[in-house]
């Protein structure tokens, strides 16, 4: 699979804009800018109509560049999920159920998190005790009350066979 272009007009912008404006040559435009605006304050008086210019140009620009960077940041971290969902997938070992974890709700990340701390603080007193710490764990509990609860909705279904 090779990489292509973007489809939408929108998508091409965002992504144009946010790699010109993350240069340093952009910040230099902008200080530039800012100087020649305050340099051209004794020109006119330091006026209503000198302040409202900056003010009215900076928070357009502001109000636009959150739409455009917010929207690069969501593709960039999609892109990132979906490849770090693919190293799962692949990985020997790896929890195919920490796929996709990004959609869960917080609680049940919370929970899977505190698990993965958990094993990586036993994993820390192994190592401080000299012991190895490159297995992959499985998570016991975990896997324990799943199968707890399929054995349970099999016997619930069988009952409900029974009366059928």
């Amino acid at each position: 699979m090779r990489p292509t272009r973007s489809r939408t007009w929108f998508t091409r912008f965002a992504k144009a804009t946010a790699k010109v404006t993350g240069r340093p040559i952009a910040f230099t435009a902008a200080v530039a800018v800012i100087a020649l605006w305050a340099i051209t304050g004794p020109l006119f008086g330091f006026s209503d109509t000198w302040q409202l210019i900056i003010n009215t140009g900076t928070t357009i620009i502001t109000f636009l560049m959150v739409f455009l960077i917010q929207s690069t940041q969501n593709r960039d971290s999609e892109a990132i999920q979906v490849k770090l969902d693919e190293l799962i997938r692949l990985s020997k070992g790896g929890h195919n159920a920490l796929l996709d974890l990004e959609e869960l709700e917080e609680a049940e990340l919370d929970r899977i998190r505190q698990e993965y701390c958990r094993i990586a603080k036993e994993a820390r007193a192994r190592l401080r005790r000299g012991e190895d710490d490159t297995d992959v764990p499985e998570v016991v509990e975990q896997i324990a009350a799943v199968k707890h609860d399929v054995e349970e909705e099999r016997r619930e279904l069988a009952e409900l066979k029974k009366r059928i």
